[in-house]
């Protein structure tokens, strides 16, 4: 019997998934990287300098590194990347499901991020630590239009992305309403909004709690402003009510804590 087209798909988007692999640069995300057991190292390009650097790292992880010439870095990056003469192919991190890490035990309430086609990598980097210094539970985006696992995501994220989950789903509005089913109360930012987001939170401390945070620029997209509980906003001082996407979500991020 002739498989479904859409079985014939996913089964595609898995095979294809298994392949992929991701180019991380930089001696800080280079040495997370080896420092993590979860994370499968399958080449390392070094410089001398770079390799007596990272040497208790190399030892940790067993592996032998291609030294390369800093004059002709061998490693296939991008001539704009700041590798600091450290490169690891590096096959990208399994977070699990949705209900994974939404559901995982922590201390209090946990806590989400949503981001509604957020795509710069610098900025998702940037949201990975504001995310694991706040102690949310993952970072979710979706598996189109949203910053894939990079070099320069992994950079920003300055070892973040080694330790905070990163999740991409296939539909936001869909990953929203399962939250809610789960009993999260989900919070879309918005600058008109009505209520503050300290406000709301001070309501809600025992409740499991997801930020929905939007592009710069567009913000939420409508389905996902129809979507979410209740649209919030931060607060300002004065006029000026305009922060990057990633400081929005420290900020929000502070608010929402369940900690002293």
């Amino acid at each position: 019997m002739k498989k479904p087209t859409w079985v014939i798909e996913k089964e595609q988007a898995k095979k294809a998934a298994k392949a992929e692999t991701v180019w991380l640069f930089g001696l800080h995300a280079v040495r997370d990287a080896l420092m993590n057991p979860k994370r499968q190292v399958l080449r390392l390009v070094l410089t001398k300098n770079a390799s007596d650097k990272l040497a208790d790292a190399i030892d940790a992880r067993g592996i032998t590194p291609e030294i390369s010439d800093p004059r002709k870095f061998s490693a296939p990056l991008d001539s704009g990347s700041v590798h600091q003469g450290a490169a690891a192919e590096v096959k990208p991190l399994e977070w699990g499901t949705l209900e994974d890490v939404a559901l995982a035990p922590g201390r209090g309430a946990p806590r989400l991020v949503l981001l509604d086609q957020v795509t710069d990598p610098h900025n998702v980097g940037a949201i990975l630590r504001s995310a694991e210094v706040f102690g949310a539970s993952a970072v979710i985006g979706t598996q189109r239009h949203s910053a894939p696992e990079t070099g320069a995501l992994a950079k920003t994220a300055s070892g973040a992305l080694e330790r905070q989950p990163y999740l991409r789903l296939r539909n936001l509005s869909e990953t929203i309403i399962a939250l809610q089913e789960m009993g999260y109360l989900v919070l879309g930012l918005d600058g008109e909004a009505a209520q503050t987001i300290d406000d709301v939170a001070a309501q809600n401390t025992d409740r499991a709690i997801a930020l929905v945070l939007g592009a710069e620029g567009p913000g939420l997209r409508q389905r996902t402003k129809e979507t979410v509980d209740q649209l919030v906003r931060i607060q300002f001082a004065g006029e000026f009510g305009s922060l990057n996407v990633s400081n929005a979500a420290a900020v929000a991020l502070h608010a929402v804590r369940n900690y002293p």
